[in-house]
């Protein structure tokens, strides 16, 4: 079978998928992470205060932990159907429950108010939270990445990763300000709402963008021709899971290994640092969401570039100079944090994540590669999602454990280049899928099929 050719989508028009894919992932990072940065700084005493402070945050981080739980969850659903139905639809119902999610926090009642009714609640909008995200990713980088022509899709893939970092510097800059403009008591009392509130104003302002754009054309084709095979064959299409499953399945393996270290430094740097800084170190709230806001413009800076280079050098040496350079990071990591002033906070801060981003700039390009088009959503998805179960989910709650158990940074700095370690592993047994033609996945995976079949 011939792989399929598309024409190249205009300059305009990719601009402006890339667009309302960044603006949509912006808006639901900043939702799930301003639930983590609130999580470290005021949940333990709204919703969990009968407990020791350093409990009430392990407590925090894991409600934290279950809109992970739910990830996976998202990412079967929405990717079933995002390879159905088409992307853009996914999208759009995405949007609208984390949205609604992250807004129905902000009016909850805490602990005070309902006892033991107030924890459990945000836990249920936490697991809404974590299942739109799960279908979120996958959606958002496939239109782009089926968009986009292959010379050019390690770079333009990469700006739907920036919205994690654009959405942490809108969360972290909300709060930041909000910490500098209230009291302390103010803050704790009402002002914590404000962030979630907003989040209604962002989903209807992400809506409006999202549905202006068109679905994929290499998404079309594939629609195209599956119906094609169903009425030639007279048989109705496998499932994609199934069909991920028995296609796919060593790369479905290879994205969750890469995906390990990507995760799980990300979280400590970003989420466990506002505990570590503030409690063990002794910085003030302010101190640590500064940097945390300075680090994430960089990191914003960074990952079209990283995205670019992969496009030069290869998904996997890119991907590998992070995953590495990570691992060796994490000692000075936590030397710099324990000199106790912002400026050496800051540096390791910025630099963990600029080599975080060396690992999630290319990620989107290089686990849209890997599938073909009626089984991507479903692939890149489960792939994605459910390593974060075992990486992002308990990397803060298991890092706050490790310090309260050993009073020591070393024990989270192994924790993190035993990831780093996996990640090398799992990213050199991967092909290379620099300029593969997404049609080329296609044509593949229909002859393996035909001969599993035969």
């Amino acid at each position: 079978m011939a792989a399929a050719t598309h024409a190249p989508t205009p300059p305009a028009s990719l601009r402006r998928i890339v667009a309302a894919s960044l603006i949509g992932t912006t808006i639901e990072w900043y939702d799930f992470f301003l639930y983590g940065s609130a999580a470290a700084l005021v949940f333990n005493k709204l919703f969990f205060p009968q407990s020791d402070p350093l409990v009430g945050t392990l407590l925090s981080f894991l409600t934290y932990a279950v809109g992970f739980a739910a990830r996976p969850l998202g990412a079967l659903v929405f990717g079933h159907y995002g390879d159905r139905l088409g992307r853009k639809k996914l999208l759009v119902l995405s949007l609208l429950l984390m949205g609604g999610a992250t807004f129905a926090i902000g009016l909850l009642p805490t602990h005070a108010t309902v006892g033991s009714a107030a924890p459990v609640l945000l836990t249920v909008l936490r697991l809404v939270q974590g299942f739109a995200l799960g279908g979120e990713w996958g959606g958002a980088v496939l239109l782009v990445s089926e968009h986009g022509d292959a010379k050019r899709r390690g770079f333009w893939a990469s700006w739907p990763q920036t919205g994690a970092p654009a959405g942490q510097l809108l969360a972290t800059g909300v709060l930041s300000l909000l910490t500098a403009l209230l009291s302390e008591a103010a803050f704790g009392s009402w002002g914590w709402r404000i962030p979630f509130l907003l989040s209604g104003v962002l989903v209807i302002v992400g809506l409006w963008i999202r549905l202006s754009v068109d679905e994929s054309p290499v998404f079309k084709a594939a629609l195209a021709a599956a119906e094609e095979r169903k009425a030639a064959a007279a048989q109705a299409e496998k499932m994609p899971l199934v069909a991920v499953l028995r296609h796919h399945w060593r790369d479905v393996l290879i994205a969750m290994g890469a995906r390990m270290a990507e995760n799980i430094s990300y979280y400590v740097i970003t989420a466990f640092i506002l505990v570590y800084a503030t409690t063990q170190v002794g910085l003030s709230k302010q101190t640590a969401l500064n940097a945390v806001l300075i680090g994430s413009a960089v990191h914003f800076a960074a990952i079209p570039l990283w995205g670019a280079l992969s496009d030069r050098l290869g998904r996997r040496p890119v991907y590998l100079i992070g995953a590495v350079g990570v691992g060796l990071w994490m000692f000075p990591f936590f030397v710099l944090i324990d000199q106790g002033s912002f400026g050496s906070l800051l540096l390791a801060v910025t630099v963990g994540l600029i080599l975080h981003g060396a690992m999630y700039a290319p990620q989107a390009a290089f686990f849209s590669e890997m599938f073909a088009t009626r089984m991507r959503y479903s692939g890149a998805s489960i792939g994605a999602q459910f390593s974060s179960v075992a990486a992002g989910a308990p990397a803060p709650l298991i890092a706050t454990a490790l310090l309260a158990d050993y009073d020591s940074s070393t024990p989270i700095a192994l924790y993190v280049i035993a990831a780093a370690l996996l990640t090398v592993v799992a990213v050199v047994c991967a092909r290379e899928t620099r300029h593969r033609d997404l049609g080329d996945v296609d044509a593949a995976t229909s002859a393996s099929a035909a001969r599993v079949d035969a």
